[in-house]
């Protein structure tokens, strides 16, 4: 585990120091909040920000996952990549602590989203739904980790990667229940939010806001993210060698 998290300290590290691209990482998260929660006239609720508050969440950790990719396609241009590929420690823990950094990333970026969603109104999480909440957040974030670093593998250059993140991102998440529930949605579109992981995530922090433990919800999640997880794992293998 040691290597896992070398590479990972050193990735986070690296991100503190870049301070703009942390607060970049916010901006767009704090504007949905404000434009869309508190000013959008909406009928099937009477509390909207409490709503879309998870929404806005679960896109937080979809944009940080997705830009995270990048990091391993900026170790291979720097040629910081092959030089890890070198050192003693297994290949995968590059992998591993890759995803657990991009993971981390979204946390912190979800904890200042979350707060913020609080001083606008949001009802307060307890103890217990803090818990639930971030552990949704984490199996979620290493999902999408392990979907972005096996993308950056495939894809291997920046610009591309960048051009890639973008046609993805924004279809998952206006395909998702982050701004209106199942039935407010056409037909079609209910069908394809009803299997997007985003709309999982998204369902289980609503839950876990109203008491709720949303057991199924983490079950897809966590199967899903043990199964890109290996595949990610496969690739790495195969395009590292």
């Amino acid at each position: 585990m040691n290597p896992i998290f070398v590479y990972c300290w050193r990735d986070l590290i690296r991100w503190f120091r870049g301070r703009w691209g942390f607060v970049s990482a916010l901006v767009m998260p704090a504007a949905w909040l404000i434009f869309v929660g508190l000013a959008l006239p909406i009928r099937f609720t009477d509390h909207y920000i409490d709503f879309v508050t998870p929404g806005i969440l679960a896109m937080t950790t979809l944009s940080a996952s997705m830009t995270g990719g990048g990091l391993l396609i900026l170790d291979r241009m720097l040629g910081f990549f092959n030089k890890f590929l070198a050192l003693p420690p297994p290949r995968e823990s590059i992998l591993f602590g890759k995803i657990l950094v991009i993971t981390i990333r979204g946390l912190i970026q979800t904890t200042v989203i979350l707060f913020f969603a609080f001083l606008l109104g949001a009802h307060m999480y307890s103890p217990s739904q803090f818990l639930l909440t971030y552990l949704i957040l984490f199996i979620f974030g290493a999902l999408l980790s392990s979907a972005a670093t096996t993308l950056a593998i495939y894809v291997g250059d920046h610009d591309q990667y960048a051009a890639v993140n973008a046609m993805i991102t924004m279809p998952i998440f206006f395909a998702s229940t982050a701004m209106m529930p199942y039935e407010q949605m056409p037909e079609w579109l209910s069908v394809i939010a009803h299997i997007n992981p985003l709309s999982y995530a998204i369902d289980g922090i609503r839950l876990v806001a109203d008491g709720t433990i949303p057991i199924s919800q983490v079950c897809v999640l966590s199967v899903l993210c043990l199964v890109v997880l290996i595949v990610s794992v496969h690739v790495f293998r195969k395009v590292g060698i």
